[in-house]
Formats: structure tokens, sequence, C-alpha cells
């Protein structure tokens, strides 16, 4: 059976975040503490570290460069599709000229 992935609020985040940087405990007690995995936290850290006030955006606001990749595969996945419908209509009309 699958594990639900649990979502956390972008406050929970931030104050996990806030928690690791000035407690002066050690990132595995605090997560221990809060019920996350050390990775996790550890992950969220660096996160907001690269992006600051701007790091968890949620799943509605996504960054542009995530946004534009995901643009990117949709239109790569419709390409294909096309590509592999062409190459069964020559296989077709090839087919029916011999």
């Amino acid at each position: 059976m699958p594990k639900e992935q649990r979502t956390f609020t972008k406050e929970f985040k931030l104050e996990a975040v806030r928690l690791a940087r000035t407690s002066g405990k050690p990132m595995l007690h605090i997560a221990r503490d809060l019920g996350i995995a050390d990775s996790t936290l550890h992950h969220w850290c660096k996160e907001f570290a690269q992006a600051g006030e701007k790091a968890f955006p949620g799943s509605g606001n996504p960054p542009a460069h995530e946004e534009e990749l995901r643009r990117l595969k949709r239109e790569l996945e419709v390409t294909r599709q096309e590509r592999d419908i062409l190459k069964k209509a020559v296989a077709i009309f090839s087919r029916n000229q011999s």
C-alpha cells in the first residue's frame, strides 16, 4: 500500500527553518520534535537559503523556470505523439503502394 505524502504549509516550513537556524539545537532533534525527516528539514533550509522569502511558493504559484519546464515537457509530448501518428500514416500508405 503506497504511503500517503504529507503536505505542509508555507508557515510551517518557515517556522521549522527559523527554529533550525536560531535554536542552537541539532537539526535532527528539531526534525524529530516536528515529526518530519531530518532530510526534509535540511532540504527546506537549503531551499530557504537559495530563495529567501520566495521559498515554498506552493503548487498554485510555481517559479517561472518550473512553469517553463512544464510547458516544454507538454509541448515535447504533443510533438512526439504527432511524430508517431505520421510514422504510422507513412507505413499504412507505403503498404498500399506495393
